[in-house]
Order: structure tokens, then sequence, then C-alpha cells
């Protein structure tokens, strides 16, 4: 048994919890860049802490998904102020943001420097600038990871900035931030979480440590996805979203992923398309494709043991199996209404570059098994 396990320097957990944000940076630093959505007046309590505690503050609205452009110009707006600190709060895009933003204030050069697959994948050579995460969906675990996720438009493509120096020096979840989410955007981002426990729990890369976070954020999420979905004001369920979020962050990081976010990188390059509804959209035809290859090319694997095991979570009966999570997922998928990817405009003109780029993505090292150019052109074509 040999694994790495890395992670935030210190995680809170709990609604309020965001009220400790302010008194945390002060000890950090004295001039903070804030990374938020679009929508940077919704962060204007945590903009008073900080005042009160001493932090001068800087906004930086960040609208949509990063581009490698953002960070260029939000980099260079922290340095022009003198910030020593970066603070984001909002969904997994403003945290991939300001934690760029944070990596590459300690590291010379530009962002394609150190990009995977597109840059020149230099290896970051100094940790970040100190940095705080708060999420504000539920969500994509980006506050305990050691990534970032850029796109360029220009190339099609989503890439990743990388390195443990990157994770976050706090990390703060607060379920209460996710109370007046709109139900798309809950079950989107809810999909996108129950996704990042399911590909690390069969990845390739799975380890004890990871297993227990993914099967207690799969059984909390089977329960509280459908519930918060059906009722927003429901806070219990809300809190079960952010814990079970949190989780497949630390499993993600930990484990990798598979071939929904492989697919999910092209597609979001390419597409206006937010990530977690991308996810939602490939979650249950990637599944099926697995467990289908599975069966037919290595009926002893151990991922498809595990398939069963989370059939038997998401049903409550211990004896489903794989096919039966597979259905599990397709039924909650269309419960939720999660749009197919030809509402983003993807095509089935579309599939046989997508396949292509897809098999190079990152993620797609950690699916259970190598799918064939065959069965990933069918997982794609289901989607759109």
């Amino acid at each position: 048994m040999r694994f790495e396990f890395a992670t935030a320097g210190r995680i809170l957990f709990g609604e309020g919890a965001v009220r400790d944000v302010a008194p945390a940076a002060a000890a950090m630093g004295t001039r903070a860049l804030v990374v938020t959505g679009s929508s940077p007046e919704r962060a204007a309590p945590l903009f008073a802490d900080l005042e009160g505690a001493g932090v001068a503050a800087w906004p930086c609205p960040t609208d949509g998904e990063p581009t490698i452009d953002c960070i260029r110009t939000a980099t260079a707006q922290a340095r022009d102020a003198g910030c020593d600190l970066v603070i984001a709060i909002g969904g997994g895009s403003a945290i991939d943001a300001g934690k760029a933003v944070a990596a590459m204030l300690a590291n010379p050069g530009d962002p394609l420097d150190y990009l995977e697959v597109i840059g020149r994948g230099q290896p970051l050579a100094h940790p970040s600038v100190p940095f705080i995460a708060i999420p504000t969906t539920a969500g994509t675990g980006s506050e305990v990871t050691r990534n970032a996720v850029l796109a360029s438009p220009e190339r099609g493509v989503k890439a990743s900035l990388r390195s443990a120096g990157m994770l976050p020096r706090l990390a703060v979840i607060d379920p209460a931030l996710t109370y007046s989410l709109p139900r798309a955007i809950t079950a989107s981002t809810g999909l996108d979480a129950l996704t990042q426990l399911i590909e690390p729990y069969v990845s390739v890369r799975a380890n004890p440590m990871t297993d227990q976070f993914c099967v207690e954020g799969i059984r909390r999420a089977a329960v509280a996805l459908p519930r918060v979905c059906s009722d927003g004001g429901d806070h219990d369920a809300r809190r079960d979203m952010a814990w079970a979020s949190l989780l497949g962050g630390l499993a993600l990081a930990n484990a990798g992923l598979g071939a929904v976010h492989g697919f999910a990188a092209p597609v979001g390059g390419r597409w206006p398309a937010p990530h977690g509804a991308v996810c939602a959209a490939i979650l249950p035809y990637a599944m099926d494709a697995n467990v289908r290859a599975l069966r037919a090319r290595a009926p002893g694997s151990s991922a498809l043991r595990r398939y069963d095991e989370i059939a038997g979570i998401l049903t409550g009966n211990p004896n489903a199996r794989a096919e039966v999570g597979v259905e599990w997922i397709a039924e909650l998928c269309a419960n939720l209404e999660i749009p197919s990817l030809s509402t983003y405009g993807v095509t089935p003109a579309d599939v046989p570059s997508l396949v292509q780029q897809a098999a190079k993505a990152s993620s797609m090292k950690g699916n259970p098994i190598v799918l064939t150019e065959d069965e990933l052109c069918a997982v794609i074509a289901r989607c759109v």
C-alpha cells in the first residue's frame, strides 16, 4: 500500500464559518485581492469583515470560467496593488481563478510556462502566496484541490496549472452560502460533486484513504441531492451537499478522475458550457460505457465490483448490480432536467474531434479501463 494525500492547510466547515475568514486573513497578509463571481456585491459582508480586521481589499470580479488572459490581467492587478494575499469567494471558476493568481504572484513568467497539455508544463518553483478559498456552490471541491483549470478559447480546450504548492492555506466551507442557489445550478453543481465522488472511487489511482471519502460522500449526495433540488430551503440537505462536495474535492485531488472529466475539458474549452452542467450531461453515459467495457474485457476487475457497490449505495439495495446504478443516475439526471450538450452548440459532427481531445486529457488517465475510440464516440454521441 503506497499513496500520497495532500490537501488545504486548514479546513473550516459549518454555518457561519465565513465570519472566521477576516481574522485568518489578517494573520496571513495586509493587502488582499478578492476574486469573486460576476457580482462582487454578494461578497459585501466579507469586504466589511476584512476592513474591520485591517486588511485592505481589491475586488476582482470574474465572469464565467477563467481564461489565460483573465489570469494575466488579474495577476497584474494584484501586483500593481501590492497584494500579499488572495481570497476567492464564489463557484469553482472564481476559486480556480484565485488559485491561479496566487500561484502566478509567487512565480515569474506567464501561465503558459506552467500549463499542462497546451503550455510548456514547467513545474511551479515556488509555493503560492497565501490563498483562502470560500466556495458558494456545492460544488466543484476546488477549495481543496491542487490545480486550477484555465480555458484557452483560441485553442478550444481547457488545461490545468497544477502543483501541491497551489493548495489553499485555508478552505472555508459555509453551507449557508449555498442557501440561495437556484435549482438549475444546485442540480448541475450537485451532479458534478457526485461525479467527483464516483470517478475517484473507480479510478486506477484509488486508495484506502480517498475510498472512505467517496463512500461517505456518495451516501450523503444520493439522499441530499434529490431533496435539495425538490426543496431549496432544506438546510440539512444543503449542508450534506456541501459536505459531499468537500469530500469529492479531497478524493479527486488524491485519486484522480476519469472519462467524464476527460470529455468535460474539451467541451468546456470550445463551448460556453458550465462545467457542472457538462459533467452532469456526460455522467450516465460514461458510467454505462465503463461498466459495459469492464464486463466485456475485465470481468474480474475491482472497478466493476466498485460500480456494484456504488449501485448499492445509490439505490439502498446492497445486492444491486452496476447497471442498476447507471439507471439510477440516468433517472436522476432526467428528473433534474439536465440539458444535453446540444443545448450549448455541440453537434454530432463534433464527436470525432472531441474524442481526439478527450483521449489526451489528463483526467482520462484515471479511468478504470481504457475505452476504445468507438466506445468514446458512443459516449459523447449519446450526450448530444
